[in-house]
């Protein structure tokens, strides 16, 4: 009798600007390109059956799953070096083993609303084109809340939650690129940080 062939996963670490983050790129997507999933808790994480294998271990806080990586956040008073390979072989095995880190299935694209108004399209465009990928970068994701009185809200996530470099990130990157970009945006707030 034939044996199922596991998939060969390669998977290397990065680090991010949140020293209590580190993120593990898998060499194929994870889930499709432009969604993210942020579990702060295991409670949180019924869809996900990796983050809440990751939740077993007790130095972990977060888990985040977005495109070909799994960004985990733990607790100060453990550093790195003690977990990160234990950690990095619990995912590769996961992976190995062909398991889906996340059972969602949308009827729709969770990202783009038809009833959304002009400038709302922009934002979340914008968002999704120019910083999205800047973000993915350092192990987070970034997702429109909300726009009013020229106030855009964001939610950030995975690294950049609790990340001390967030708000420079906010203001200087975000905030700059859709003020200048978007006439009608004064503003960005994140919701949650």
């Amino acid at each position: 009798m034939l044996k199922a062939q596991s998939r060969p996963v390669h998977l290397y670490m990065e680090a991010n600007p949140n020293p209590n983050s580190l993120k593990f790129v898998a060499n194929f997507m994870l889930v499709d390109d432009g969604l993210s999933f942020d579990y702060p808790s295991a409670e949180q994480a019924t869809n996900s059956p990796l983050a809440q294998e990751l939740f077993n271990f007790a130095a972990v806080e977060r888990v985040f799953i977005a495109s070909n990586f799994v960004t985990v956040t733990k607790s100060e008073s453990v550093e790195w070096p003690e977990i990160q390979t234990i950690i990095r072989d619990h995912i590769k095995s996961y992976l190995e083993a062909g398991k889906k880190p996340v059972q969602a299935e949308f009827d729709k694209d969770p990202l783009f609303d038809e009833n959304d108004s002009e400038i709302v399209k922009k934002i979340k465009g914008i968002l999704d084109e120019y910083i999205r990928p800047a973000v993915e970068q350092d192990g987070g994701a970034i997702v429109f809340h909300s726009f009013q009185d020229g106030v855009v809200r964001v939610l950030l996530q995975g690294s950049c939650s609790g990340c001390p470099s967030s708000t420079i990130t906010l203001k200087a990157g975000i905030q700059n690129l859709l003020t200048r970009m978007l006439p009608e945006v004064k503003e960005v707030e994140a919701e949650g940080i």
